[in-house]
């Protein structure tokens, strides 16, 4: 019970912290002024989501390859060379690139997979950090490189089976 009090106490603190911007819906978009060279590319602002939210993302120009810089965090379906559908898988930030059909940089952009509310807590107990996310009095672990290795292995586990678990589903309802 101390722990969900300590968790609750920071999670208060870390949203009262937030800037009014982390709460602000940023469009899912790519500029339209495409960049032409890597170091504009990788300035573009990013693109937030919810985990397990889809959002259409659109090009500037023709896109022939997408890759997710962590698939684990986010994944992304081509719809057509303009357009991809991102879908939020858990926590976290990474990044996506797009490239033309010659591997040139389209777009390089952030992608932020949060909960609804935003906040993340660290508690440090010892030696061992553990990092949630929090919203609305409610925080779900969060893991982060440097948490207590049991912690985020067993989160990790637990994201691998919701994954498994969306993918069966999706494959017994699709028409055959």
């Amino acid at each position: 019970m101390r722990l969900r009090t300590m968790l609750l106490a920071a999670a208060s603190l870390a949203l009262a912290a937030a800037p009014a911007s982390a709460h602000s819906k940023t469009p899912a978009r790519a500029h339209h002024k495409a960049p032409r060279h890597h170091a504009a590319a990788a300035g573009q602002r990013g693109v937030s989501i919810v985990m397990d939210e889809v959002r259409v993302i659109t090009f500037p120009r023709p896109v022939a390859t997408v890759f997710l810089g962590n698939p684990i965090i986010a994944d992304a379906t081509m719809i057509d060379s303009y357009h991809a559908f991102l879908l939020g898988k858990t926590f976290g930030v990474t990044n996506l690139v797009a490239l033309n059909a010659q591997n040139q940089t389209i777009v390089n952009q952030q992608i932020t997979v949060a909960n609804r509310g935003g906040g993340v807590v660290t508690l440090n107990k010892g030696t061992a950090q553990f990092t949630y996310s929090c919203a609305a009095g409610h925080c779900e672990a969060s893991p982060r490189p440097g948490d207590q290795k049991t912690f985020f292995d067993d989160t990790e586990a637990a994201i691998s089976g919701h994954q498994d678990q969306s993918i069966k589903a999706a494959s017994v309802a699709a028409p055959h």
